[in-house]
């Protein structure tokens, strides 16, 4: 029962010009950016996480580097292309206001399990792959690491809410229902039963609580007590 905490790339030059970058190469962070990857880094520096596994894009090995840049050990960094970006096919590289005037794009929002992008992949496949990888990497840092163990996977916003909407128990084409905002922290604890979902979105607060926080093995009846953050140095 390890947890993952799902972070999202900081924003880029195409997300602030209104592109879908896609798995276009070299499109990186901008200083916007840059600093919210900062903040995230040192969010997650109170956690001693096992590992940071990252898309192989630039902009979340990026955010990643900032998330390694400020632990204290040497966590376990591969990159996962299983955790690429969704490839958009021939909408990738296009203005998002152009593609809003896509037949597609209705679709998109409410059905997005019929979806294929031209040229690209369909989003249940995307969503099939990333699901598949994060479980993979959570129970072999279980395996190596016990139940305690705390990883990262930095990857895009849609791969995210795939993932959130499957721990979720949501069929994906409910996803959209989720947010997932530029260098925004969401966790995850996948247990023998069923996934707890134990935030989602969040881009401020204390995470110092995931680094010693036993695993439980049912839901709290009643909701339970809340996490203890350890106390202060």
């Amino acid at each position: 029962m390890a947890t993952v905490i799902l972070v999202r790339h900081g924003r880029t030059t195409a997300n602030a010009t209104g592109t879908l970058a896609g798995r276009t190469p070299g499109v990186s962070l901008d200083q916007v950016g840059l600093d919210q990857a900062a903040r995230t880094g040192e969010r997650l520096a109170a956690v001693p996480v096992v590992g940071v596994v990252s898309s192989p894009l630039e902009r979340c090995r990026q955010t990643a580097r900032s998330i390694l840049d400020r632990q204290t050990g040497t966590p376990h960094a591969p990159l996962d292309p299983d955790l690429t970006e969704c490839d958009y096919g021939q909408w990738q590289g296009r203005a998002l206001k152009e593609l809003a005037t896509e037949g597609l794009w209705s679709v998109v929002q409410s059905q997005p399990s019929a979806v294929i992008f031209p040229g690209g992949e369909s989003m249940a496949a995307m969503q099939a792959r990333s699901v598949a990888a994060v479980r993979r990497h959570d129970a072999a840092f279980e395996a190596e690491h016990g139940p305690g163990a705390v990883w990262v996977a930095v990857s895009h916003g849609d791969i995210i809410k795939s993932i959130l909407a499957d721990a979720l128990g949501m069929h994906l084409d409910l996803f959209q229902r989720i947010d997932v905002g530029p260098a925004s922290v969401s966790i995850v604890r996948y247990g023998a039963g069923r996934p707890t979902v134990h935030a989602t979105n969040t881009d401020g607060g204390d995470l110092s609580w995931l680094a010693n926080t036993a695993p439980a093995g049912d839901a709290p009846v009643g909701g339970g007590a809340g996490h203890t953050a350890p106390p202060a140095p």
